[in-house]
């Protein structure tokens, strides 16, 4: 099993990257799309899980801090439903809330320039979701032991 995570934005989706131990997520790209136009980017995810041998997506999911579904929210299911079309593989569903917020802290702290973390936020982000739903995953495993 290999995991690839998704933050899927307006103009942005960040990509990131499941080592083959599924134990650490990596920032891996960010890809650039026309307002909500993710039909563009599949042959890139095409690409990248053959390449990769990707099992799983894993996708966040922004919801409000009420826990409701706003519009970032819908914006992902519709790229989940985009994905769906393309890939017959499970595509999992990750609160994301706050996870941009993280990044951005991680890329201050790493002393990477505003040019850099604006060009890097989205991948960095997309790696906090993969690695929550890995450690999650973990969890769930490690208590079926």
């Amino acid at each position: 099993m290999r995991f690839l995570g998704l933050d899927v934005g307006t103009k942005t989706v960040g990509i990131s990257l499941s080592d083959k131990t599924n134990q650490i997520a990596i920032p891996y790209q960010t890809f650039f799309i026309k307002e909500e136009d993710y039909e563009s980017c599949m042959e890139l995810l095409k690409k990248i899980v053959n390449e990769k041998g990707i099992t799983d997506f894993v996708l966040g999911l922004p919801k409000n801090m009420d826990n409701s579904l706003g519009f970032a929210a819908q914006r992902s299911l519709k790229f989940k439903e985009v994905l769906s079309k393309y890939f017959s593989l499970p595509i999992h569903l990750i609160d994301e809330r706050l996870s941009t917020v993280e990044a951005e802290r991680i890329l201050i702290q790493s002393n990477h320039s505003r040019k850099k973390r604006k060009k890097n936020i989205d991948n960095v982000a997309s790696a906090i979701i993969l690695d929550t739903y890995l450690k999650e995953r973990k969890a769930v495993d490690e208590q079926n032991l």
